[in-house]
C-alpha cells in the first residue's frame, strides 16, 4: 500500500465525516495534523485532490436541524450553510502550510455527461498545474435525489477516474476490508490485497458504522470497482489517529485494491473500444507524422471535417484516402473546428473570440487519442 501511495504522481484523498468531525464541529486538531500529512506529500512532488465530507452535519449544527430524517430541501439548506464552515476549515489548515485551497462542488451529471466531465477535468487539472489543492464535495445544495451520488466514496472514485489519478486513498473509521464485520465477529479476517471484486468479496461488505456518514463498506467496494477499472489503485485505511498518512508510511495496516491497468491505458481503451465516433477529421501528411511521434492534433493539419459533434465527443481520425489512423476526443465542437481548420493555434482568439471558452487549442489532445498502429505499451509512453 505504501508503494502505491509513494509512487503516485496524482493522489486523491477522501476524508470521511467520522474523521473530520468532533460531534457537530470540526475536529481542528485532526484537520491540522492531516494538513501536515498533505504538506509532506506535496513537498515530495505529488499533486493532491481532497474529497471531503461533513458539510451537511456542520450545517445541521449551524441551523439547529436534527441530522436524522432530513427532507431533501433541509439537506440542501444544511449543505449550503455547512459548506462555508467546511471550506474555511480546510483553507485555514492548508494555509498554515502555504497551500491554497480551491472549492469544487460536483453533481453526478458533472462526471457522467461528457462535456461537463471535460470541463470539470480541465478545471481540476488547471488548479493542480497552478499548485492549488482542489477541495471537492458533492453539490448537495442543488442535486436532486435522483441525481445524487449519496456518498463521497463513489464521488471520490469518479473524480479519480475523471482526472486519471494514480491512486485513491479512502481514509475511514475502519482500517481495511475484513471477511466479516470485526465489531461483531472476533474471527473476522483482514484482507490485505484485493485483485478483483468477486461475489465472495461483495458478501463481506457490512453496513455503515458511523452516525455522520452515508456510506458503508458496500459503497467502498463500489468505489474500488470504479477505481480499478480506471487504472487507479485504491487504498482503504483507518484515519482515526493523527497523521494517518504518516502512519501508513510507517507500516499501518490497510487494504489495497489493485488497479487493472494504468490510468492512461484505461482511458485509451475506453476511447478505442467503448465510444462510437460522431464525426470524422481528415488530416494532412504532416499532422499524421506529428501524431505518430506522440504529438497532439492541431487545427493547422486538418483538411476536412465531416459530421456533427460536440466538444468531448469521439471522432475518427483519417488520412486523405479515408483510412482510419486513430480515434480521439474532440477538443472543439464541429462548428468551431471547421472555423479553425487549416489555421494555427495562435489564430484561435481571432477566429473564435478572445473570451471564448469553447475548447482547447488542440483539436485532439494526445492523451485523448488512440492510434490504430500503436500498441497499448507504445501509447502508454505518450502520457
Amino acid at each position: 500500500m505504501r508503494t502505491e501511495i509513494k509512487n503516485a504522481n496524482l493522489l486523491v484523498v477522501k476524508i470521511g465525516s467520522a474523521l473530520l468531525l468532533d460531534g457537530d464541529t470540526l475536529n481542528r486538531d485532526w484537520l491540522a495534523a492531516m494538513a501536515e500529512d498533505l504538506a509532506t506529500l506535496k513537498a515530495n512532488g505529488k499533486k493532491l485532490v481532497i474529497v471531503t465530507s461533513g458539510a451537511v452535519s456542520l450545517g445541521c449544527a449551524n441551523l439547529g436541524l436534527k441530522r436524522d430524517g432530513l427532507s431533501l430541501a433541509e439537506t440542501q439548506a444544511a449543505a449550503a450553510s455547512g459548506q462555508i464552515a467546511l471550506l474555511r476549515g480546510w483553507q485555514e489548515a492548508l494555509g498554515a502550510h502555504h497551500m491554497e485551497a480551491a472549492q469544487i462542488l460536483l453533481t453526478a451529471e458533472d462526471t457522467e455527461q461528457r462535456r461537463r466531465y471535460l470541463n470539470a477535468r480541465q478545471t481540476i487539472h488547471a488548479l493542480l498545474d497552478i499548485g492549488a489543492v482542489p477541495i471537492i464535495n458533492e453539490n448537495d445544495t442543488v442535486a436532486t435525489q435522483e441525481l445524487r451520488y449519496g456518498d463521497n466514496d463513489r464521488l471520490a472514485a469518479r473524480v479519480a477516474a475523471m482526472i486519471s489519478a494514480d491512486c485513491l486513498l479512502l481514509l475511514s473509521d475502519i482500517d481495511g476490508l475484513y471477511s466479516a464485520n470485526p465489531q461483531e465477529d472476533k474471527k473476522a479476517e483482514f484482507i490485505e490485497r484485493i485483485e478483483h471484486i468477486t461475489p465472495e468479496i461483495e458478501a463481506m461488505a457490512g453496513g455503515s458504522g458511523s452516525s455522520h456518514g452515508s456510506g458503508g463498506m458496500v459503497t467502498k467496494l463500489q468505489a474500488a470497482q470504479i477505481a480499478q477499472s480506471a487504472g487507479c489503485h485504491m487504498v482503504l485505511a483507518g484515519g482515526r489517529g493523527l497523521k494517518p498518512i504518516k502512519a501508513l508510511a510507517e507500516g499501518a495496516r490497510a487494504s489495497l485494491f489493485v488497479a487493472h491497468d494504468t490510468p492512461l491505458t484505461a482511458r485509451k481503451n475506453w476511447i478505442a473500444h467503448t465510444l462510437q465516433p460522431s464525426g470524422t477529421i481528415t488530416m494532412d501528411d504532416g499532422a499524421i507524422a506529428a501524431l505518430q511521434v506522440g504529438k497532439s492534433l492541431l487545427p493547422v493539419g486538418v483538411t476536412q471535417i465531416d459530421g456533427q459533434f460536440e466538444r468531448g465527443d469521439c471522432v475518427s481520425l483519417v488520412d486523405r484516402d479515408g483510412t482510419q489512423i486513430g480515434r480521439g476526443l474532440a477538443g472543439l465542437a464541429s462548428e468551431d473546428a471547421r472555423l479553425m481548420m487549416g489555421k494555427t493555434s495562435g489564430a484561435r482568439d481571432d477566429v473564435l473570440g478572445e473570451t471564448s471558452t469553447r475548447g482547447r487549442a488542440e483539436l485532439v489532445h494526445r492523451d485523448d487519442m488512440v492510434l490504430a498502429q500503436k500498441t497499448a505499451e507504445e501509447e502508454m509512453g505518450h502520457g
